[in-house]
């Protein structure tokens, strides 16, 4: 029997999942959990709980296709899907996708510096854009660990940033346990339930994680993983085969992200059901940071924006990190980095340049990813299926039980959504 993996030397493994877990924190999950608490109290706990526990099981999927085949999911159903038209028609709401992603975390960034330092949210989101940039220079010319680093710390300023105000005005434990009982109260809370989903389980996310696994790692030109120094090749080799030591460490490394950023939404929604209900605008952000500011002190509200800012500048490097991917993975096409972050920048300046108010920017944006999951999911579960694609490592049955029944229960919910918009109940 192989040994299992140990701390410390198998620390080296660990990383992937927590630059796709940023994604979890962006500041679409701050807008839709921190509205969902100001407008319904507790009622969405279950939501955030769910959309979580699903998390895990869909981004461990999306790590070990990427970990067993040395390929990103955009890379393999560029190559899977044969008619050209058909693959563009893929590309273009996956990068629709990738682009409401980018709306929501240029807008938070923009947010956070207009609340921290009075910038005009304009500009803010051309700093945020610019930051982000440089972020992604780091993956380009230093390689996948700095990045890795760079991110897990901002990661920490989030965590610390979002969760502290719960410890300072907490919520009523029998509130919270009633909020775990799956129900709606109307249309709204159907369209917050939807807008949780599409910011916990991100489509970019499902196809960036892939990606990362296969760049952290290295990989020969025979397909073998191969290690990048002496102290990694003894923790990929030692007492077992190398992809079974990494999809170990990886079911690690993806819960630890997730419980990170599940406990952190979950904060979000809880601090907002507990200090927000009742104070007038607090489905803002800024309104939030101004209730924040009057009811727990301007420390907590200051922690609260450090947070959004290093939110919006760790998720939108993540975002664009996935959307380059599945341009070069659908479209075979590769452009300078400059010039798509430039190009993805556009539809967030416009919105702030127009003024749209930007939490309803934030939560709309979250459905529009919500309705791009199935697209990223179900082509995901039917891959990691596959005995042709993942050999010995294809899913067992009732994990591929698990995925179906997660993307019937996102499908579902939209439906239930264009029903209750189209009838305007």
């Amino acid at each position: 029997m192989p040994r299992p993996v140990r701390p410390p030397r198998a620390v080296w493994l660990l990383g992937p999942a927590l630059v796709a877990g940023v994604a979890y924190l962006d500041p679409g999950n701050v807008a839709s959990n921190m509205t969902a608490g100001a407008r319904y109290g507790y009622l969405l706990v279950w939501v955030v709980v769910l959309g979580n526990t699903m998390a895990w099981l869909i981004q461990y999927l999306s790590a070990k296709l990427g970990v067993v085949t040395g390929q990103s999911l955009p890379e393999i159903l560029g190559r899977r899907i044969t008619n050209k038209w058909a693959r563009r028609a893929y590309w273009l709401q996956a990068e629709l996708v990738a682009m409401a992603t980018d709306v929501a975390e240029v807008i938070g960034g923009a947010v956070a510096l207009t609340l921290l330092f009075g910038i005009d949210l304009l500009w803010g989101g051309v700093i945020t854009g610019c930051v982000s940039l440089a972020l992604l220079m780091i993956h380009s010319l230093r390689g996948a660990r700095p990045f890795e680093f760079v991110i897990t710390g901002l990661l920490v300023i989030i965590a610390i940033g979002f969760a502290v105000g719960v410890f300072v005005g907490p919520p009523d434990g029998s509130e919270v346990l009633g909020g775990l009982v799956p129900r709606f109260t109307d249309a709204g809370s159907v369209l917050l339930a939807a807008s949780i989903l599409g910011a916990t389980i991100m489509p970019h996310a499902i196809y960036a994680h892939s990606a990362l696994s296969r760049d952290h790692f290295g990989w020969t030109e025979h397909g073998r993983i191969a290690a990048r120094d002496a102290r990694e090749h003894r923790v990929l080799h030692e007492g077992g085969h190398g992809v079974q030591r990494i999809l170990r460490a990886t079911r690690w490394d993806v819960t630890i992200a997730l419980v990170i950023a599940g406990s952190v939404n979950l904060a979000i929604l809880l601090l907002a059901a507990a200090n927000l209900p009742g104070i007038a605008g607090t489905d803002s952000l800024e309104g939030a940071y101004a209730a924040i500011r009057d009811g727990l002190g301007s420390w907590v509200a200051t922690a609260f924006a450090i947070g959004l800012l290093a939110s919006g500048l760790a998720s939108t490097s993540v975002g664009a990190y996935a959307g380059a991917e599945i341009m070069k993975g659908l479209l075979k096409v590769r452009i300078p980095l400059l010039l798509r972050r430039l190009f993805t920048l556009i539809p967030a300046l416009l919105i702030l340049a127009t003024q749209i108010e930007p939490t309803l920017a934030l939560v709309v944006s979250q459905v529009v990813l919500s309705f791009g999951i199935p697209f990223a999911l179900v082509p995901l579960i039917v891959l990691t299926a596959q005995k042709r694609t993942l050999g010995e490592y294809r899913n067992r049955v009732w994990t591929t039980v698990l995925g179906v029944l997660a993307s019937a229960f996102i499908i579902t919910l939209n439906a239930l959504l264009l029903w209750l918009v189209a009838t305007g109940a």
